[in-house]
């Protein structure tokens, strides 16, 4: 009973911590209106459609096994399914992607800084997407662990501790039934804790748009609209991406647009508020975790309809950033600070 009375007061916790989706500026104001979260409450979805963070990859894996272009070296890449935990155990859940660098430089890199950040903990991979496991296995053969897999691994190593920390982008379906999934096993371990996505209170939009306007300042020149490409969802966390947008503008970026593949504000919506300044460049970027399907093909593709070919045929010079969030480095120290605060909260 003691641990499950743990198990639900994290529970408590997080859905109390609903908060980064409601455009107020102050971290209260955010959570009075947190119940519209709750309700729709994430990939960068098994509810793929229904999410972010982890939707953000959910269509990459519609490959056929016969893919004819190179995602770089799967086994450069540590999937973290070791044994010997220890008491402590550090789970990070991620959706996941097959485009192996990527996943080796935003998942994994996110890893490794968790990693080096908690020596206490022995550091484990998640991924909710069996699809993307599958097709890693067979074109690869390498296993990364699911959800299921990764908890039978803590629970028959003895694991006492276990923190979990997912790389969703924001709170939203999936990171609710990551929740109730871990939930299941709760009775297992002497005491369960959930870390936050990344954009959870107002100074993680603060400190997301200082990382993402540094990255880009190069192309800050005056005749560059930067432009940046998350999934969106049609649940009410997609309120993310405008509320990016709100703080961008209202801080002077008034050349930087949010848009989004699969909801609002879309790629029309972006390109109208470009085509309303006077830029002679577009700078595209992901704002999403990992540069998957969707930031190879939807943003970068030659195909009609990706947003590269949109602004070309509008007349604009066009630049690629093929790089996932997980790239940068005060990206990651936002989810450090998030598995900090989850640690913390350890009896």
């Amino acid at each position: 009973m003691k641990k499950t009375a743990i198990f639900m007061l994290s529970l408590a916790l997080v859905a109390g911590m609903l908060s980064g989706c409601s455009g107020d500026s102050s971290d209260s104001s955010a959570k009075d209106s947190s119940s519209a979260a709750d309700s729709s409450s994430v990939a960068e979805t098994s509810a793929e459609d229904s999410t972010e963070d982890s939707s953000e990859t959910s269509e990459e894996e519609t490959m056929d096994d016969d893919e004819n272009y190179d995602t770089g070296d799967a086994s450069l890449d540590d999937i973290r399914n070791q044994d010997n935990i220890g008491d402590n155990e550090l789970l990070v859940l991620s959706f996941g992607t097959s485009y192996n660098d990527s996943r080796r430089l935003t998942i994994g890199a996110i890893e490794g800084d968790l990693e080096k950040a908690f020596p206490d903990f022995s550091v484990r991979r998640g991924f909710t997407a069996n699809i993307i496991i599958d097709h890693v296995q067979r074109r690869d053969n390498i296993l990364i662990d699911d959800v299921d897999a990764a908890l039978e691994r803590a629970v028959n190593n003895g694991v006492k501790n276990l923190v979990v920390q997912p790389t969703h982008l924001m709170h939203g379906l999936e990171y609710d039934e990551l929740v109730k999934e871990v939930g299941n096993y709760s009775d297992a371990f002497d005491q369960v804790v959930f870390g936050e996505p990344l954009l959870n209170s107002d100074d993680d939009f603060v400190r997301v748009e200082k990382a993402i306007t540094e990255w880009t300042a190069s192309y800050d020149d005056g005749e560059t609209a930067i432009c940046f490409m998350g999934h969106g969802t049609e649940a009410d966390s997609n309120e993310v991406y405008q509320k990016m947008q709100d703080l961008l503008t209202k801080d002077g970026y008034t050349n930087y647009f949010v848009g989004t593949v699969e909801a609002q504000p879309s790629l029309d919506d972006v390109l109208a508020k470009v085509q309303a300044g006077d830029y002679k460049r577009v700078v595209l970027e992901p704002l999403m975790v990992v540069a998957g399907d969707h930031a190879n093909n939807d943003m970068a593709g030659d195909e009609d309809g990706s947003w590269k070919k949109t602004f070309e045929d509008a007349g604009y010079e066009v630049e690629c950033l093929l790089r996932g969030l997980g790239e940068n480095e005060d990206i990651r120290a936002i989810y450090v600070d998030h598995a900090k605060a989850a640690i913390d909260s350890l009896k």
